[in-house]
C-alpha cells in the first residue's frame, strides 16, 4: 500500500499555470483588425507551452485562432500578432482566451473593449 500512492501521483496528470493574458489591444485595418496579445507561461520546452490564443465574441463564437508554433521559455512575456480578424460591425467588446499544449483552453477570458 505504501507504494501504490507514489504511484498514483506519477500517473496523475501535472497541470502548470494557465497561460496568463497580460494585455491585449485591437486596432481596425480597412475592414477587418489586427490583434495583439501579450502572454504569460511558464514554457518548459516543447513538451509544455502556451500554444494559442483566440478571439471571441461575447457569445463564445471564435473569430480567429493565433497558433503559436514554439515554446517562450527565454522569452516572457510575449506578445504576438494577427492581422486580418473579421469582427461584426457594431461590435464593442471582443474575448481573448488562451491556450497551453497540456492543459488546452483556459475557462478564463479577458474582455477586449474596441475602439
Amino acid at each position: 500500500m505504501r507504494y501504490l500512492i507514489p504511484l498514483l501521483l506519477l500517473a496523475a496528470p501535472l497541470h502548470a499555470e494557465a497561460p496568463m493574458i497580460e494585455g491585449a489591444t485591437a486596432q481596425p485595418s480597412g475592414d477587418s483588425w489586427r490583434v495583439s496579445v501579450t502572454l504569460r507561461h511558464p514554457d518548459t520546452g516543447w513538451d509544455h507551452y502556451a500554444d494559442g490564443w483566440r478571439v471571441e465574441l461575447p457569445d463564445g463564437t471564435v473569430l480567429a485562432t493565433r497558433v503559436l508554433a514554439h515554446p517562450h521559455e527565454t522569452e516572457q512575456p510575449f506578445t504576438r500578432s494577427q492581422s486580418g480578424i473579421r469582427i461584426p460591425a457594431g461590435t464593442t467588446e471582443v474575448r481573448i482566451r488562451a491556450r497551453c499544449l497540456v492543459d488546452g483552453w483556459s475557462e478564463e477570458t479577458q474582455a477586449l473593449n474596441l475602439p
